[in-house]
């Protein structure tokens, strides 16, 4: 059996090339992110399993790999997996849906904080008015007390539902917006008020996102969702960048008809110079970091690690999404 790694993120897998080796398994890892498709398949025509991180996974390209039978996403999302073409073309395609569930929503509530808190700006404030030998608070304020304030979560799944378990010590009062969440599961959120997606965006004084990136979910914080908020609230978004209109931000924040936004991922990655955010005071960005902790890294080696034994052992992968 052969495993190909397409592309990864660590800084070498050789501890997963000498545990599949002792196995008998032959393994190879390669960095094809923004390579041709050609490249693409003189690196993996011949493996069975393909470890994916950012490669783009086609009909087109899984057409010309007949010998792959287990497709495996590092990470959470897939947008760049057409998992159709892998039923189509008999590939079992897992993800890893528990990795990084903890971190990312301890990066959404550190957006949160900091942009209630104004941690940014103060550092400027502070830089100034050391500059002048004076405390100089221009611009900074105003800043409201956290307790009594409307957390607004869109999307209670893994991590919206981490999100809330952290925060409810914190007196906030909590919205949810989840229309696949059934009556059971909603019960076992007992502080949580389910509303639909404009009540929320008219009453949370923070919005966070944490849905999965879908043709549904595209464009889900657009100008008309950005002009139901409120002119105090803030939007934050650590899920994916395409689930808001970064034009329609941009125009809602410098014409200030909301407080500030917290943005962790771009439509494109690394986002370019001109991204319209770039230089807006009261927008915080990060470069889609809200995944990364030691624990993580290790935690996904080890899930992938695992799918691929059962594969070879003739088990199935933990988290299937589709049937191949």
């Amino acid at each position: 059996m052969k495993v190909v790694v397409t592309d990864y993120i660590e800084s070498n897998l050789d501890w997963e090339a000498g545990i599949l080796r002792e196995r008998g398994i032959d393994f190879a890892c390669h960095q094809l992110k923004f390579r041709p498709e050609d490249e693409v398949v003189a690196a993996c025509q011949d493996a069975e399993v393909i470890v994916v991180n950012m490669v783009k996974i086609t009909d087109a390209l899984l057409a010309r790999l007949p010998r792959c039978k287990l497709l495996i996403r590092h990470g959470i999302g897939y947008d760049n997996v057409d998992v159709a073409a892998c039923t189509r073309h008999g590939v079992v395609f897992a993800y890893q849906p528990d990795y990084c569930k903890e971190d990312v929503a301890e990066h959404a509530i550190a957006l949160l904080f900091a942009c209630a808190r104004k941690v940014v700006r103060s550092r400027r404030t502070l830089e100034a008015s050391s500059a002048q030998a004076k405390w100089d608070f221009a611009g900074l304020f105003p800043i409201y007390r956290l307790d009594g304030k409307t957390v607004g979560i869109v999307g209670v799944g893994r991590i919206g539902s981490r999100v809330w378990r952290k925060l409810r010590s914190f007196g906030f009062r909590f919205l949810g917006c989840d229309p696949y969440l059934d009556a059971a599961t909603r019960a076992e959120y007992d502080s949580i008020q389910w509303v639909d997606k404009e009540t929320l965006f008219r009453q949370a004084d923070f919005v966070t996102v944490h849905t999965p990136l879908s043709d549904e979910t595209r464009n889900l914080v657009d100008a008309e969702a950005l002009g139901w908020m409120k002119p105090t609230a803030y939007l934050i978004n650590t899920s994916r960048g395409p689930m808001v209109n970064i034009e329609a931000l941009a125009g809602a924040l410098t014409q200030q008809r909301i407080a500030g936004a917290a943005i962790d991922v771009f439509h494109v990655e690394p986002p370019p110079p001109e991204l319209p955010l770039f230089g807006l005071e009261t927008c915080i960005l990060t470069p889609h970091i809200g995944w990364a902790s030691e624990e993580a890294g290790q935690e996904i080696r080890e899930s992938i690690l695992q799918d691929i034994l059962a594969f070879h052992e003739g088990r199935p992968a933990r988290c299937v999404v589709n049937q191949g």
